[in-house]
């Protein structure tokens, strides 16, 4: 019983739970990015280069013969692949640049100040609590 135990204690964790939603939410990402791939960017890109569809090349290897399928090397759907991951990992490395630009914000503002800055409020504030002699101009 004990292993159950610390099974559900492992799928419980809080990074554990987050890492599953992240799957799930990648997946459905994935699922929109080769949408968009295929439905909105091939077609023009296809139409640019004489009307082919990407998803239908191939090179054929072996000609079907009676019931033998034929046997071919179907390039154009590893083509729609290959753009799709490119753009994945182009919005992923936007995403991250986005939360690592954000974190250094909130590291910096969370820093406490320099020694330097310290000494300098303190000469400041000695600064302003001095009285003023009768010759100053301030």
């Amino acid at each position: 019983m004990g292993m159950v135990k610390e099974f559900k204690e492992f799928a419980m964790k809080g990074n554990m739970m987050d890492m599953a939603i992240g799957i799930i939410i990648g997946a459905a990402f994935g699922k929109i990015v080769s949408s968009v791939v295929a439905d909105v960017l091939m077609p023009p890109l296809g139409l640019l280069l004489g009307g082919v569809n990407f998803t239908g090349l191939k090179l054929t290897l072996r000609e079907a013969v009676g019931n033998t399928a034929a046997v071919t090397l179907n390039y154009g759907a590893f083509l729609q692949t290959v753009v799709d991951f490119v753009i994945v990992a182009f919005a992923i490395f936007l995403m991250i640049r986005g939360i690592n630009s954000m974190r250094k914000k909130q590291e910096a503002a969370s820093l406490p100040p320099s020694s330097q800055e310290v000494l300098l409020a303190e000469i400041r504030d000695l600064l302003k609590a001095r009285p003023l002699s009768a010759g100053s101009s301030r």
